[in-house]
């Protein structure tokens, strides 16, 4: 199971104690939710990355040239 811990400021104290249902459902959504995230952006890069090849590649210069022609 689950364990959190929990201080109490005002008498220094920590607790360790187990989750709760409703705070481990909490916990699981959120972690869902960091993962989708994750993936959107990491296929948004992927499809800018691809973009940026197939735009160079028509016009016909690699990478590094595009960069001196904008600096």
């Amino acid at each position: 199971m689950t364990k959190i811990l929990e201080h109490n400021v005002a008498t220094n104290e920590v607790v360790e104690r187990p989750l709760t249902t409703a705070e481990l459902a909490e916990f699981t959504y959120q972690a869902e939710l960091a993962a989708e995230k994750k993936a959107e952006e990491d296929a948004k890069a992927e499809a800018d990355a691809a973009a940026k090849a197939a735009l160079l590649d028509r016009l016909g210069i690699t990478a590094d040239e595009a960069k001196l022609l904008l600096a």
